[in-house]
């Protein structure tokens, strides 16, 4: 599939997806949803690709979500993939981690974009919202969700109530901010994320996520430390070929060398 509206670039295990509309935000239409499912479906059947980053084009946003405009201009809402809105939110078996890589505006279904990723980076220049309500929407693409489960009530609810933008240094304070760079420093540490995690066995990485994240939705934590055995992603990598390579590196006092399997 040929991208117009998305670029995305693979290298060394990691697929970049660049939301590529700078002239308007990095807005999402139609088009954009279409090419993100696919982008994402591809990713998430590599073998060969171990974690993504998303990113923005320009220096003004990451994304600032719908674009209400192409709607108007339809005369019809949106039509979201089948992965959910721009091809993710609702991926919930995506076991591969993903950087959310912030510079500019984050807000409406771009704020909720970022939140689906695992670890989001921002510069001190990000802004974060979900100002639907301002424009008698509600954020259904997981944000109201997600949000809270990140943040805690409290806090989520008064930014949903209120509509408000906040800065990066809120969010990192908030805690949906993992880090906060400089604009200039974002791919340098973005990058420096991508080494750390792959140091490690992608396997025992995707293990580890899908073991929190279905951990979270157990009842308990005795429940979820009984489940986790059972988890697919838990099997595959107690039964991988890495799992072994891991235990002679260190025995041998060498690099592991993963083979993803």
């Amino acid at each position: 599939m040929a991208y117009q509206f998305i670029a995305v670039s693979t290298a060394d295990h990691i697929t970049r997806i660049t939301l590529n509309r700078p002239e308007v935000l990095n807005a999402i239409n139609q088009e954009m949803h279409d090419e993100l499912q696919d982008a994402f479906d591809r990713f998430a059947a590599d073998d060969e690709q171990y974690l993504g980053v998303i990113l923005g084009a320009g220096e003004r946003a990451f994304c600032a979500g719908s674009d209400l405009k192409s709607i108007a201009k339809r005369g019809r809402p949106h039509v979201y993939p089948r992965s959910g809105y721009a091809g993710l939110i609702e991926r919930f078996d995506l076991d591969k981690p993903l950087i959310a890589a912030v510079d500019g505006v984050a807000v409406g279904g771009g704020f909720e974009v970022a939140l689906a990723c695992d670890i989001l980076i921002a510069t001190r220049r990000s802004r974060f919202g979900l100002p639907e309500p301002l424009v008698g929407a509600v954020a259904l693409g997981g944000g109201v969700h997600r949000l809270a489960r990140q943040i805690g009530l409290k806090q989520a609810m008064g930014l949903i109530l209120s509509g408000d933008i906040i800065d990066a240094e809120a969010g990192l304070r908030l805690g949906f901010v993992t880090e906060l760079v400089e604009p200039a420093a974002l791919d340098e540490i973005v990058a420096a994320w991508c080494a750390k995690i792959l140091r490690c066995a992608p396997l025992a990485i995707r293990a580890s996520k899908q073991t929190v994240m279905r951990g979270l939705d157990e009842p308990s934590l005795e429940a979820a430390m009984r489940a986790q055995h059972d988890y697919p992603a838990f099997k595959a990598c107690y039964a991988s070929n890495d799992r072994l390579e891991g235990a002679q590196a260190f025995a041998q006092k060498r690099p592991p060398r993963w083979q993803g399997r």
